[in-house]
């Protein structure tokens, strides 16, 4: 059996990378490719703080991103937090739950005129918003949908568990060949009924969903169900 990573690029390395150091066998069928969108930068004096819910929004900004370095970061987990520091970026507060919850956190403690960059596919969360970039769907062949049968799929967005969903109805493929483990309950809801197993990780953290990994695949090992 093996853990398959769906989550696009660079994201899916850190997790590969965990799944390896775990001794778990992984492979990577990513289901989106992100790209840069052009947007125009609001003027910085109406800007508290930037409001960042996924690394590839650093990564993809671009020479928008210029005229607001000066300003703090929230962000929503701890990998989007460590890609905005390695960006020069300054990193004031990190949410280890969801994004209501940092941006709550972030109103309280006066940083209230969030500026979110965002992706076009995404949870709005109340603040300004600039869409700096797409996550668009990878063509996938029904064999490779085919071949997840008997594999554990790990899924990091609602937007992939819905897509995953899709494409296996699609290849004919009954939902309950596959085992699921999910970021979060939203995401596991996301994914709708019928597989083999849906695990929650204990946080929506990508190390939680590796740990869930490797003791589901434990478990699994040893015949002992996981019901």
């Amino acid at each position: 059996m093996a853990v398959v990573v769906v989550r696009p690029a660079p994201g899916h390395g850190a997790t590969m990378a965990a799944l390896h150091a775990a001794g778990l066998t992984a492979r990577w069928i990513p289901l989106f490719e992100a790209r840069a969108v052009e947007w125009t930068p609001p003027d910085p004096d109406m800007v508290d703080a930037l409001l960042l819910t996924s690394a590839q929004a650093v990564r993809l900004a671009g020479p928008g991103l210029d005229d607001l370095r000066h300003k703090p970061v929230v962000a929503v987990g701890a990998a989007t937090a460590a890609t905005a520091r390695a960006a020069g970026l300054s990193v004031v507060l990190t949410g280890t739950r969801d994004a209501a919850a940092v941006v709550a956190e972030a109103k309280a403690a006066g940083l209230t005129r969030l500026l979110h960059l965002a992706g076009r596919d995404r949870v709005e969360t109340g603040a300004m918003v600039r869409t700096v970039y797409a996550a668009d769907p990878c063509a996938i062949p029904p064999e490779i949908i085919g071949s997840l049968a008997g594999e554990t799929v790990l899924l990091h967005s609602a937007r992939a568990a819905q897509r995953l969903a899709m494409l296996l109805d699609e290849a004919g493929l009954a939902r309950s060949m596959v085992t699921l483990i999910a970021i979060s309950a939203k995401v596991a809801q996301a994914a709708g009924a019928g597989w083999a197993g849906v695990v929650v990780a204990d946080g929506p953290r990508d190390d939680a969903v590796v740990a869930a990994a490797r003791a589901l695949t434990r478990t699994a090992a040893t015949g002992i169900s996981s019901a």
